[in-house]
């Protein structure tokens, strides 16, 4: 499942984009990987605001913890029932929007992995939907819901995220669990709505998709 993605947009032209209020001076446009700072929308008081934290919840199962192992961690939800997101996914507080431009899966064999890249056509910025709280170990994280792919993704994973369309991010902010449950189970975007970039440049490269002008709608 995808575990990288690129934001290239400047935060201001992202906190407009979501009429977010927008404090962060010195983002650069990058790619993003659990474990990483990323920006997401939170809002508090009614109010959206873009903020940077951490992509993935730390995670520490018994097991772990009898061998004496150091918490890994987390950043996709696909299960709601996992005892990992009980508190989480109930409570309206607990939601953001995480803002992309692109995410990726890896192609290719064992070793020689590539980044084939996916977007949203005519809509440069897209919202996935997402989970954020504050941590005792960390501070504030995030992660980003999963649902089953389309056909475009489909190839390279059964899943994929869940990317809102305008009208629903205040439904994802604002709505109840069962909500929540019906976007996750809801049909996928549809796969002639998305650009698919399959490029050479190795997993691990940090090389970005390439795009000619960014203009948001």
């Amino acid at each position: 499942m995808t575990r990288l993605y690129a934001l290239l947009a400047a935060a201001q032209d992202v906190a407009d984009h979501f009429d977010a209020e927008c404090d962060i001076a010195d983002y650069h446009p990058s790619d993003v990987v659990e474990g990483l700072q990323g920006l997401v929308v939170t809002q508090r008081s009614g109010d959206r605001r873009l903020e940077a934290m951490r992509w993935g919840f730390p995670r520490m199962t018994r097991e772990m913890r009898e061998r004496g192992e150091h918490s890994d961690i987390i950043g996709l939800v696909a299960d709601l029932t996992n005892p990992l997101w009980e508190d989480v996914v109930q409570d309206r507080r607990n939601r953001c929007l995480i803002p992309l431009t692109h995410f990726a899966n890896p192609t290719g064999d064992s070793g020689e992995k590539a980044r084939t890249w996916f977007s949203v056509k005519e809509q440069p910025i897209v919202a996935w939907a997402g989970f954020w709280a504050e941590t005792e170990e960390i501070g504030p994280v995030y992660a980003g819901m999963t649902m089953n792919a389309n056909a475009a993704v489909m190839p390279t994973n059964d899943r994929m995220p869940v990317l809102l369309e305008r009208h629903e991010w205040g439904v994802w902010l604002n709505s109840g669990i069962r909500d929540v449950i019906g976007l996750q189970f809801a049909p996928p975007l549809s796969s002639k709505r998305m650009f698919v970039n399959r490029t050479r440049d190795r997993w691990r490269s940090g090389k970005l998709p390439f795009v000619e002008q960014l203009t948001l709608l």
